[in-house]
Order: C-alpha cells, then sequence, then structure tokens
C-alpha cells in the first residue's frame, strides 16, 4: 500500500504514477495528492464553509489551497523548521486547511488542537507543548489576540513562534521547494489525551492515512458525484480525516460548518445536505438524537434527504433506539434506514477499524443482558425481559485482522465470550511521540497463548458475530459525552483543585447511562478533619480552582488525624458540603465544559484502589449504581 496513481480522479492502488513536475514522483503522500489535483483540476472546488450554516461564505479550489500551502510553507522552510511539530490552534473553517497543508508541504509536523476557550486554563496547551516539544504555534489574528495577555503569565508558551496566518503580509510562494517524503514519515501527531497528567500524540503516518482513507472508500461507495457535509471539529480525528482528507483522496467537494452552528440549530445540518445534495457525512450518535428531539415537523416540510447514501455513526456507542427514531422522524424526508452506517475506529488506528458497507442495513443482535455483565453473549429469546439491543459496527475492508482477547490471561476469547478489541494492520499508528513504555504497551501486544503479535489494544470491549463486530463497552476509562472524549484523570485533578478539603488523589470520574444518556458522576473523598481556618474571600479562589499559593491557604487547612474515626456528617458541617459540591460543578464546566449529573462526597480512605493505589474507576461506578459507596454527603 505504498503506492498509488489516480485515474479519472480516483486513487487507485497499483504501479506507482508520475506526474509532471519538476522532481517527478510517485503518489504516495497526501501532499503528492493535493500537488496532483493542483495540476490535473486546477479550477475545481475543493472545500467550502458555510458560515452559518446557510451562507457560503469562503471557498478554495485545488489550485488555491496549492498556493496558499506553498506561502505557508514557504515561510516554515525560511526558518528551518523540517521535521520540527507546529500547534494548530484554529476554528473550523479554512483557515485550518491552509496551514495544515502548509504544514505538509514544508516536512513539518501539524499537532492539531482544540483552541482554548475564554477563561479557560492553558495547563492542556502547556502539557501538549512539553510532550511534542513544539517550536512554533500556527492561529489566527483573533485567537492570537485573545491568548496574547495570558502568554505574558505561561513562559513555556510565550517561548514558541505564534503566527497569525491569516494576516496580511509578503509571503514568498515561488521560493517553496518541494520536501523529501516518504510514505512512511509521519504526517501528524494526534493527541489523545487530556490538560493534565502526560498527554499522548499518536504517531500517523502518511502511509497509515492513505490505507485509512482507501478503507474508508471501498465500502461506502464515494463516487464523482459525491458530496461530503461536515460540522465535527478539525482537530478531532474523524473531523480531520473523514472532513478534510478524504474528500481530497477521492476529488469531492466538501461543505463544512462550525460545530457551535449545528448545536445551537441541528436543522442546519440536513438543510446543507439538502440544499448542496449531500451524500456523505459523519457524526456522533448523539447528533441523531439532537436532530429528532429539536427539528421541527414545520421544518422537515422544506428537506429533501434523497441524496443522502451514507450516514456514519461513530465515535460513541451506537444506539439501536436512535437510529430507529431517526429514520422514522425523517422518513417522509426521504431519509433511508439503509442509510444509516455505524463504525468503529480509534486514533491509534488512525481512524477506521471498521463499518458497514452501503446500502446494506445495521446488524441488531437481541442478547441476554445479565449474560453480557459476565461477558458472554447469549441470544435473547423473543419475549426476555431481561436483554438489549446491540448494533453490529461491520467489517474491515483492508487488511486489518482483529481479535478478541481475554484483557486479565491475555488468551484469546471463544467465540461466545466479550473481550478486549485488538487490532493489527497497516492502518495501525506508529505508537506514541516520545513514550516509549505507553508504545510498547499499547502497541505491541501478544497473545499469551498463540504469542501472535503484535497487536494495538484498543482498551475497547466487545465480540465477533458471523465476522461483524460487536462493541460492548470500554476497558479503558475514556468517556464519551456528548461525542467527544474526556479523560477522567483531567476532571479529578479539576475536582480536587476546587476546594481544600477534598484529598488530592481519591476522587473517581465515571459515567452512568440515565435515560439514553451517559451522565458525568464525581465521587472524592474529604478530609477526615476540616475546618475552616479562616473566612476565605472570594480572592482566594480564581476560576473555582485552588490558588497555588500554599503560603496563603496555609497547609494546616488541609490535614488528616489518623486517630479521628471519620469525617460525620452533621447539620452545622451541611454548609459546608455544599460549598464543596458547588466548586466542583462550576470548576468542571469551567475548564471542561461538562455539566456534573451528581456529586458524592465519600469518607476518607472508601473508595476503591488497586494494591498499586490506583483508583478504581469502574469498581468505583459499579458501588455508585449498587449505593455501596461510604457517603457522606450526595448532591441531589
Amino acid at each position: 500500500f505504498d503506492m498509488l496513481s489516480i485515474k479519472n480522479g480516483s486513487i487507485i492502488f497499483q504501479a506507482p504514477y508520475t506526474y509532471s513536475r519538476k522532481n517527478s514522483c510517485a503518489i504516495s503522500t497526501f501532499v503528492d495528492i493535493l500537488l496532483w489535483r493542483a495540476e490535473q483540476q486546477p479550477e475545481q472546488k475543493a472545500y467550502s464553509f458555510l458560515q452559518d450554516g446557510q451562507t457560503e461564505s469562503a471557498s478554495l479550489t485545488y489550485k488555491e489551497l496549492d498556493l496558499q500551502a506553498r506561502r505557508i510553507a514557504s515561510h516554515l522552510q525560511s526558518m528551518g523548521l523540517r521535521g520540527e511539530r507546529a500547534l494548530l490552534l484554529y476554528p473550523s473553517g479554512l483557515d485550518f486547511i491552509k496551514a495544515f497543508f502548509g504544514c505538509l508541504y514544508a516536512g513539518v509536523i501539524p499537532v492539531p488542537l482544540c483552541t482554548p476557550r475564554r477563561n479557560q486554563t492553558l495547563s492542556r496547551l502547556q502539557a501538549v507543548v512539553a510532550d511534542a516539544g513544539a517550536k512554533v504555534a500556527l492561529t489566527t489574528e483573533t485567537i492570537l489576540e485573545n491568548l496574547e495577555k495570558h502568554l505574558t503569565q505561561t513562559p513555556d508558551l510565550k517561548s514558541l513562534y505564534w503566527w497569525a496566518t491569516d494576516k496580511e503580509q509578503e509571503l514568498f510562494p515561488e521560493q517553496w521547494q518541494a520536501p523529501e517524503i516518504n510514505p512512511d514519515d509521519l504526517c501528524f501527531l494526534q493527541y489523545t489525551s487530556g490538560s493534565t497528567g502526560k498527554p499522548k500524540g499518536v504517531m500517523v503516518t502518511h502511509n497509515n492515512l492513505i490505507v485509512n482513507s482507501k478503507d474508508l472508500d471501498l465500502g461506502w461507495q464515494h463516487t464523482s458525484e459525491s458530496v461530503i457535509v461536515t460540522w465535527l471539529p478539525t482537530f478531532h480525528d474523524m473531523g480531520l480525516i473523514y472532513g478534510v482528507l478524504q474528500p481530497l483522496y477521492k476529488g469531492i467537494p466538501c461543505y463544512m460548518m462550525a460545530p457551535v452552528t449545528f448545536l445551537q440549530s441541528p436543522i442546519r445540518w440536513l438543510q446543507a445536505i439538502s440544499r448542496y445534495k449531500g451524500t456523505h457525512t459523519a457524526a456522533p450518535n448523539f447528533a441523531y438524537e439532537l436532530c429528532t428531539q429539536k427539528i421541527t415537523e414545520e421544518q422537515k416540510a422544506n428537506l429533501d434527504l434523497s441524496s443522502w447514501q451514507m450516514a456514519l455513526n461513530g465515535a460513541e456507542p451506537v444506539r439501536a433506539k436512535v437510529m430507529e427514531n431517526f429514520s422514522n422522524a425523517f422518513a417522509s424526508c426521504g431519509f433511508r434506514p439503509s442509510t444509516f452506517c455505524p463504525g468503529y475506529g480509534l486514533a491509534e488506528a488512525t481512524l477506521k477499524v471498521t463499518a458497514l458497507r452501503t446500502p446494506d442495513k445495521p446488524k441488531l443482535l437481541t442478547v441476554e443482558s445479565s449474560a453480557l455483565k459476565k461477558d458472554k453473549v447469549v441470544i435473547a429469546s423473543q419475549h426476555s425481559k431481561n436483554s438489549q439491543v446491540l448494533v453490529g459496527c461491520g467489517t474491515t475492508e483492508i487488511d486489518t485482522k482483529i481479535i478478541i482477547v481475554n484483557p486479565h490471561n491475555l488468551q484469546k476469547c471463544e467465540a461466545d465470550e466479550v473481550g478486549e478489541i485488538w487490532v493489527s494492520g497497516s492502518t495501525v499508528a506508529q505508537g506514541y511521540w516520545q513514550n516509549k513504555e505507553k508504545t510498547q504497551e499499547t502497541f505491541q501486544a501478544y497473545t499469551a497463548d498463540t504469542e501472535e503479535g503484535p497487536f494495538l489494544r484498543t482498551g475497547d470491549l466487545g465480540f465477533i458475530k458471523e465476522g461483524e463486530l460487536f462493541v460492548t463497552g470500554r476497558l479503558k476509562d475514556v468517556m464519551i459525552i456528548r461525542g467527544r472524549n474526556h479523560y477522567p484523570q483531567d476532571i479529578e485533578i479539576t475536582v480536587q483543585k476546587s476546594h481544600e478539603a477534598l484529598i488530592l488523589n481519591h476522587s473517581a470520574a465515571f459515567t452512568v447511562e440515565i435515560d439514553g444518556e451517559e451522565k458525568l458522576i464525581v465521587a472524592s473523598e474529604v478530609e477526615r478533619r476540616y475546618r475552616v481556618r479562616r473566612q476565605l474571600s472570594s480572592s482566594d479562589y480564581r476560576g473555582n480552582e485552588r490558588r497555588n499559593d500554599s503560603k496563603d491557604l496555609g497547609e494546616t487547612d488541609r490535614r488528616q488525624d489518623d486517630l479521628n474515626p471519620g469525617f460525620e456528617l452533621n447539620l452545622d458541617q451541611k454548609p459546608v458540603f455544599e460549598e464543596m459540591v458547588n466548586n466542583i460543578r462550576q470548576s468542571v464546566s469551567r475548564n471542561h465544559g461538562l455539566q456534573v449529573h451528581k456529586v458524592c462526597l465519600l469518607r476518607f480512605c472508601s473508595i476503591p484502589k488497586t494494591s498499586s493505589g490506583k483508583i478504581q474507576r469502574y469498581a468505583c461506578r459499579k458501588a455508585f449504581l449498587e449505593n455501596t459507596l461510604n457517603v457522606v454527603y450526595e448532591s441531589c
């Protein structure tokens, strides 16, 4: 898969194809693909941005994108940045695409990141800078202006070379030198960790992307008439690969809008599909549910969804009821149930692992819930009241191999057993940037019984039935809430900093399903003996996080007494508990954009932990559901 050719505008994997430029070379990277399209299809529209989901405010042809990439690349090359990492901090739009390809044209490794929100801490950004060793940050004038006042307080960020690429300046695209790029060279780093702890940058090569694009293409029947519509954030692997790279790979137009545009008014996504005759799009499960809930009958009257051929449902557990409700709600608009395409993937596998082919109908499997809790797959009887419906996530189209392994003894599971999903093949990324220990642990797994490998340990649980993958849950702790990944350790640190009576490293964040939605629960231990030593003013808390000035707060305010039997709840202490709950909720909302459904304050030394002292989040979740947590106060 390291070479490809282009025939009639489509990518073909066969003998190397060369095209005319000064240094003729085979098409084996996304740089080669853009150069070819700029030469062969210069005036074809590649990307269009819908400012409010309706107005086409800007667009790029292949020729224009090539020129903008050369402009940015020539400047980066003049700074001698080849091989260095560049942060990309952009809102959704065409500026991100220009900067991304500008980096590739310069041999610089782009690092797409979420733009920090106003008043949000920059800890995640600082952690990524330290891990990636980035020297430059590309962004827009507006974002840079918002960040400048914070940069003076963060020397590690201030030391970066900040460049607003949308600012008018004299650049020299004719000075651009085509870099020597091999298929196995890194294309970009996809960071999957959060704001604290040790962030992990997945190393994705050009070959990984080419192979994954082929996999995406084979099952979904893209043609020259296809049109992609997307609102997914471009810093996310699905938004970047399917919303930006796949349209270039296939040479088909893409219409983009900002995520907030969809969230504020879901009808705009479907209106764009209707207006531009969209054929392919992708979204997490909650997006389809939001459309069902928010779009009125009057709005449906003007929708024509008959052109829609593939609706990828991925990035969180796929629910049969959501697909059924959406199909029923928009049947009058021409939407067909077979349009739904459940899929499974992760950044460590570049993007796709499996997905349903079009126009196949999603496969549903009704199993016994009690058996599933014991990692057994038992088909439920027709009248069973203890059952649940699982949605198949399809198959792979390429060399990807999937096995199901017992995560405890690392032996392959039987056909009717649930285990961890292990993956191997050309689409698996190269590991984590400068993190040999985690790379070996995650990307170089071997089965204990057959010594087969190496495999990528996904951390997800599932089984294979009649050749199709079914995902049942997560072995790893990552939480997906409203389509976005959240790492519990990040939320837990935010919680612990929110009030001085909460014990460091004694908190757990997890989700439970309530009315079909994943809700965030926080459990945190409190000090055995806590007294308010002095009246705290509002200045003692900045952003609802405890200041690091231990001299002001005093370490004596956070202390434990081993002789004290516990922190007993009484009426006098209730206001203190309410203050803790409020601080937790406000801090999590401010730093993570999440609403905490319930806070459980626990007795000291009662939270489930491993023998090595690590929080057992799944044991904590189980205890919460069974009402066995040692709670001293629980929020309403």
